[in-house]
């Protein structure tokens, strides 16, 4: 006869709070060809997902989870669940510490193998072997056996004695037919702007000619927190509705050139590139979307402008729409960037406007942020689906106004900010080295890693700016990067990174200091626009990029110029 075991002690009951609730995941493709997601947590992201998702109001429990030590303080164990199809597979869940000195190598990582039936596992922080470089919780990584895998997650934070944890939230399914959700959707309307060039797409959509829709923007408009992030990006779902409302035919088409934490300053360079393909795309709709990208705009919404004006004066007359999305904070920069919107009479849609007052009126409130929000800067599938109700809802109206009989964007007239950067073009090794003469000494080689996003509908990766200047002073480069160009205004772009060896650099123009350029300022793989020439008229100017002689950081690499003659 078998004798019952009798079980182990029960687990201290301990409070706890969740900064992941059964989020819906969809892996892409890692290098060893399986799969994975990434969610970021640094940079506020994990206090931001404590708070909206948490309920997390505590400032000390809050302050504790910027470092890795204060972490360590309020966690005692780490919840995870993974819920897929199958359910008899196994995930595995890393959490990952950054590190002070090696950012992505030095810090300590927290890993469970999880099966895939929503079984919780734990992770005991008395259980980790922490290091020396440890910093500041970094990311959570995912690993599956294959990509483009569909799974749920949920993250809990049990609590250390002397710690408590609010009541959680259970939220009531948002239902996107109901009259309270159309007239929170009709809030986002900002304006509607001149109806003429918007209806004419719609003509000639129906009429069977080929229409492009093209889409430029930050990480919201490439799609992150939509999962999968082709499909359920607001972007996509937008072009759904315009789509059908054009008749639905196959002669309409599709560009999505959103690239994650740039601003305007950075799409205006890309612009051709990156929409136009290089002359290859005609565009009759623009949906411009960087109301929350463009805090690092240096010249304060005069890129912006100037990118506005740059796709409405194309041979095509595209219609141009400006989507103003926002945070978990309520941050957006509506008020800079709407004033462009009024100078040329274009439709605009706020997304704050939408949803934020609600999300305050406890009466009233038809989605909470945790529902809105995928992590503190980016929607998830739900709120991705208002944004581009907030496009379609735009082009309803329009379609129900009429086109407006005329259309005059009175380019002559002053701008609303400023329109510098209008002809703007983009010069690197393959667009354009006509108009300089570069000297490149030790910047030889190809920077072949590189932020990299998902266009259009593709799940797959583009690099870009891959025609870029590396310098690798491991290799011997000691040389600095000079060009001669003739110009009123110059951005160079350089690459950010968060690796050991990434280096500083100095610009000099006419032998004159400018300014350093430092990868660690933002210290992730990254394209960063910075300007090192604005001046009134046009005039010859001798560039030099030296890159600072360091043992160990000694990588650098120019993505690229952003030239005005």
């Amino acid at each position: 006869m078998q004798i019952a075991k009798a079980p182990t002690d029960p687990e201290k009951n301990r409070p706890y709070f969740y900064i992941i609730k059964d989020k819906e995941l969809f892996t892409q493709s890692d290098e060893d060809g399986k799969g994975v997601s990434f969610l970021y947590q640094s940079d506020g992201r994990l206090i931001s997902s404590a708070t909206f998702t948490g309920n997390v109001t505590d400032e000390t429990e809050l302050k504790l989870m910027e470092t890795v030590d204060g972490f360590k303080k309020l966690v005692h164990s780490i919840g995870v669940s993974v819920e897929m199809e199958d359910k008899d597979k196994q995930a595995e869940f890393v959490f990952q510490m950054y590190g002070k000195k090696d950012l992505y190598g030095g810090g300590a990582n927290l890993i469970a193998n999880v099966n895939t039936n929503s079984q919780e596992e734990r992770i005991y922080l008395d259980d980790i072997d922490w290091t020396d470089d440890d910093d500041v919780p970094g990311q959570i990584r995912v690993h599956t056996d294959a990509p483009e895998e569909k799974a749920f997650l949920s993250v809990r934070f049990f609590l250390n004695d002397g710690y408590d944890a609010p009541p959680q939230l259970e939220e009531k399914p948002v239902d996107t037919a109901s009259p309270e959700y159309k007239e929170m959707i009709d809030r986002s309307l900002v304006n509607l702007g001149n109806t003429k060039r918007l209806v004419e797409v719609v003509n000639k959509a129906k009429a069977g000619e080929d229409v492009n829709i093209c889409y430029i923007g930050g990480s919201i408009t490439q799609g992150a927190g939509a999962t999968p992030i082709n499909s359920e990006c607001y972007a996509r779902k937008s072009f759904e509705g315009f789509k059908k409302l054009m008749g639905d035919g196959n002669n309409i088409h599709y560009v999505k050139a959103g690239v994650g934490g740039t601003p305007s300053e950075l799409g205006m360079i890309r612009f051709d590139r990156d929409v136009l393909r290089d002359g290859t795309v005609e565009p009759d709709i623009v949906v411009i979307e960087f109301a929350v990208n463009d805090e690092g705009d240096e010249t304060k919404g005069n890129c912006y402008e100037s990118l506005v004006r740059r796709a409405l004066k194309l041979p095509s007359q595209p219609a141009v729409m400006l989507m103003f999305s926002v945070f978990a904070d309520d941050y957006n920069l509506q008020d800079r960037l709407a004033p462009v919107g009024f100078r040329y009479d274009l439709p605009m849609a706020s997304v704050k406007d939408a949803v934020t007052p609600q999300f305050y009126d406890r009466d009233k409130r038809i989605l909470t942020k945790h529902q809105y929000f995928y992590d503190m800067f980016h929607p998830t599938n739900l709120g991705h689906t208002i944004m581009a109700d907030c496009l379609i809802n735009i082009m309803k109206l329009a379609i129900e106004k009429g086109a407006d009989e005329s259309y005059d964007p009175r380019y002559e007239e002053a701008p609303a900010i400023g329109n510098t950067f209008d002809d703007v073009i983009l010069v690197d090794k393959k667009d354009n080295a006509n108009l300089v003469s570069v000297n490149p000494g030790g910047f030889v080689y190809t920077d072949e890693v590189l932020q990299s996003v998902e266009m259009d509908m593709d799940l797959s990766l583009t690099g870009e700016f891959p025609y870029n200047w590396m310098y690798d002073g491991s290799k011997g480069s000691t040389e600095p990067f000079e060009m001669d160009v003739e110009c009123k205004a110059l951005v160079i772009v350089m690459k950010d990174s968060g690796e050991v060896d990434a280096a500083t650099a100095k610009v000099y123009v006419d032998d004159k200091f400018v300014r350093d350029l430092d990868p660690y300022v933002n210290r992730w793989c990254h394209c960063n626009p910075l300007i090192v020439i604005d001046e009134a008229v046009s005039a010859r100017h001798h560039v030099k990029v030296v890159v600072d002689k360091d043992d160990v950081r000694n990588k650098f690499t120019i993505l690229g110029f952003g030239l005005v003659k």
